[in-house]
């Protein structure tokens, strides 16, 4: 089966890639720096051509809300445009948990539209929700500082590593669409001024997480279950401390 994987040099993108040429398929990781670029549209019908799955992992580079909302209005509709006139069976597309449930984060906002062009396209079509990547743990902190403290609000958090994402979106890719959403979440969940606190102590990073119900999630008011599946959801096999060991044995965090 060809398969082609728009964003598929970067982090979930390069494992998702690997699983499936390891399966067998026919996969092409498609990237600006490969000349196939969803936003200018240069590239995507020879990249399409012949193609049975289109696998949309592509990432905005700026995350200021009215560019991150033109970058996925933009490369959804070129992408769509191309699969339709390719034939493309199944559209795949990774999105965020609970991203229409934070209306005032721009980032999610931006998910919503893509994923909303998504259903109106008539491609056959199944919308993965993946909770926050454990990589990204680092970075959550980051934005919560306040002063010299980490301001975070307690709702629910379930980070699921990058690992996990990629396999299950593999394995949806294979099998028939959904035509809806498949949510993926991480094995373990608690509130996420909690999870951030244990990070930070596992990798020796000193600073002091503060409980605050109105910290703000990247400009985004946290409900209770703001950030996690309402439903059910698949769970992925690898947990923090498994998470950190993998992490740290690859130096991809930094400890005391």
């Amino acid at each position: 089966m060809k398969i082609v994987v728009i964003g598929g040099t970067g982090l979930i993108g390069s494992k998702t890639v690997t699983i499936l040429r390891q399966g067998g398929h026919e996969v092409v990781a498609a990237s600006p720096k490969s000349g196939i670029n969803s936003v200018t549209g240069e590239g995507l019908q020879q990249a399409m051509a012949g193609a049975q799955v289109v696998i949309d992992l592509a990432n905005s580079p700026s995350w200021e809300d009215q560019a991150v909302l033109e970058f996925f209005q933009t490369s959804s509709r070129n992408l769509l445009a191309a699969e339709a006139a390719a034939g493309v069976r199944h559209h795949v597309a990774l999105s965020i948990a609970g991203t229409d449930r934070m209306p005032d984060n721009g980032y999610f906002r931006a998910k919503v539209a893509q994923e909303q062009a998504i259903v109106a396209s008539g491609i056959p079509y199944t919308i993965v929700r993946a909770t926050q990547f454990m990589e990204f743990l680092g970075g959550i902190a980051d934005s919560g500082m306040v002063g010299n403290v980490v301001k975070l609000a307690p709702g629910q958090f379930q980070p699921i590593a990058s690992d996990d994402v990629a396999a299950n979106v593999a394995e949806v890719a294979l099998a028939a669409p959904r035509m809806g959403i498949v949510e993926i979440a991480g094995p373990e969940r608690a509130p996420l001024n909690e999870f951030i606190a244990r990070y930070l102590k596992a990798v020796g990073d000193p600073r002091q997480v503060v409980s605050d119900p109105e910290a703000r999630y990247f400009g985004g008011k946290v409900g209770e279950h703001s950030l996690v599946p309402l439903g059910e959801a698949r769970l992925g096999r690898i947990g923090l401390d498994e998470w950190l060991r993998n992490a740290k044995s690859a130096n991809q965090v930094r400890t005391s």
